[in-house]
């Protein structure tokens, strides 16, 4: 038995993000109008102080309160993605909101709440535990999506997410019911034990009906096919700083959340659940292939493309395995780092006053600023798996996992999949680099934005370099995660 004291050093980076965010809460409430650079200053301080505790907090696999929260290698590696996605997301929101005349100090302080849900989701070790982690990050991310209060769109695009999040949350709590019924517990190392227990006799059918609408859940969150439908609309609808933090770090915390639930409980019933992950990858890839080559609007676009990615990664958690988990967790490193540069691009593109969102408004862009251009260019090539962008290696790295334990047909319709996908990236390239201008950018660019897109494109551009202390950390991580 831990002590109540040890348990709450455990959290000590969770407890550190939530206390700072209440009291960021209280000064924005205290001081009113204005308080928004003191709060974005405070919250973007309290985020680099948490991410340092993670980095520092290395050691064996620790459990606390009563087994419910477990820390590890795999959750702090997952961790520094999530805050690293956050940290991003706070400067590079400022000159949107300006613009938007929303600066207002709610929204760094709902980013931090939001990432406090993440953080509690990776390091959940059992039922209640993730269902409170999944929770508190999405009401944080309903408010987000409509932030823009009077932006008919915006609205629309959280009370989309509110509805479509509550239905995935009824599923995921079904799913968890049932497990507990068949199973009598919610821990994930009793759920491990129970079930290798049963030895040949394999799980009930009770139990496997749970885990399908388990994985229902989890998959609304990651926007995996067939519960993709809230991505596109919300994307668009969502203010683009928002947009750009939901592609990057909730992603990154509901993937991890879904490895360690099927990983950590159900391993030893692996193929009760591979062959659910083996079609939810297939068809989120195919959709994310062809559903975006109609799009027009750059955030639709991006959307599916997330979609489709979604799809490779899972490959990576269908190939199962300490090779596979790797292969998931250098995928989500490397996309993270493509999807803040992306739409870093687009938060610096405005025009006539309005922020670009069509893929139209790209035209001439190789011309009047070549290094943006270039930069989005290898943000496309990289997207699309073109050597020897850091995309590539991503791909790479889920396919051989997936090669190595038999899933050829996945393996070679994830290929063909990336293969019509470059269609559309390399569209956005043509039109950069080869369509008449559509017009004079406004300038000066927003240094926070320049500052995102450098090092991602750098990061994209020259990760074949030294892609060891990447691959290295992913497989400490994975080792931790897998029996």
């Amino acid at each position: 038995m831990t002590t109540l004291s040890t348990d709450l050093l455990l959290i000590l980076p969770e407890l550190l993000l939530a206390g700072g965010a209440l009291a960021l809460l209280l000064v924005g409430a205290y001081r009113g109008e204005g308080s928004a650079a003191l709060v974005r200053f405070g919250a973007f301080a309290l985020l680099v102080a948490v991410l340092v505790l993670t980095l520092c907090g290395g050691g064996p696999k620790q459990l606390g309160f009563n087994d419910m929260v477990v820390v590890d290698g795999f959750g702090r590696f997952m961790k520094v993605l999530v805050l690293i996605g956050a940290l991003v997301a706070v400067p590079m929101s400022v000159d949107f909101f300006r613009r938007a005349g929303s600066d207002q100090f709610e929204y760094p302080v709902l980013v931090l709440l939001a990432t406090l849900g993440m953080l509690l989701m990776i390091s959940a070790n059992d039922l209640i535990t993730l269902y409170v982690g999944l929770e508190l990050q999405s009401l944080a991310l309903y408010v987000l999506a409509a932030f823009l209060r009077d932006d008919a769109r915006s609205t629309e695009a959280g009370l989309k997410y509110f509805v479509l999040g509550a239905l995935s949350s009824g599923m995921l709590l079904y799913g968890c019911s049932l497990i507990y019924g068949f199973s009598g517990t919610t821990n994930f190392a009793d759920l491990a034990k129970g079930i290798a227990a049963l030895g040949d006799k394999g799980a009930s059918i009770g139990l496997i009906v749970g885990i399908v609408f388990l994985v229902a859940g989890l998959a609304f969150k990651v926007s995996a096919v067939p519960f993709h439908m809230w991505t596109p609309d919300v994307y668009e609808g969502s203010p683009t700083p928002v947009t750009a933090f939901f592609a990057a770090a909730p992603k990154v915390a509901a993937m991890a959340l879904f490895l360690r639930t099927l990983v950590s409980p159900f391993g030893e019933i692996a193929g009760q659940w591979q062959q659910i992950i083996v079609f939810v990858a297939v068809a989120s890839m195919l959709l994310g292939a062809f559903a975006a080559i109609g799009q027009s609007n750059i955030k639709r676009l991006l959307a599916y493309s997330s979609i489709g990615h979604v799809g490779y990664a899972l490959v990576g958690l269908a190939a199962g395995g300490e090779q596979g988990i790797r292969g998931v967790l250098i995928y989500m490193a490397i996309y993270l780092v493509m999807t803040v540069g992306t739409f870093g691009v687009i938060l610096l593109m405005r025009k006539d006053g309005k922020p670009v969102e069509t893929i139209a408004d790209f035209a001439g862009l190789g011309r009047s600023h070549p290094w943006l251009a270039f930069v989005m260019a290898a943000f496309m090539f990289s997207l699309a798996g073109v050597p020897p962008l850091a995309g590539f290696f991503a791909k790479f790295y889920v396919f051989i996992a997936a090669i190595e334990q038999g899933l050829y047909v996945v393996s070679v319709i994830g290929m063909l999949a990336s293969a019509v996908s470059a269609f559309y990236y390399l569209r956005v390239v043509k039109i950069m680099y080869f369509d008449a201008p559509a017009g004079a950018l406004e300038t000066p660019l927003p240094l926070a934005s320049r500052l995102v897109v450098t090092v991602s494109g750098a990061l994209t551009l020259l990760y074949f370099i030294a892609p060891a202390p990447l691959v290295a950390a992913a497989g400490v991580a994975a080792k931790t995660l897998v029996p």
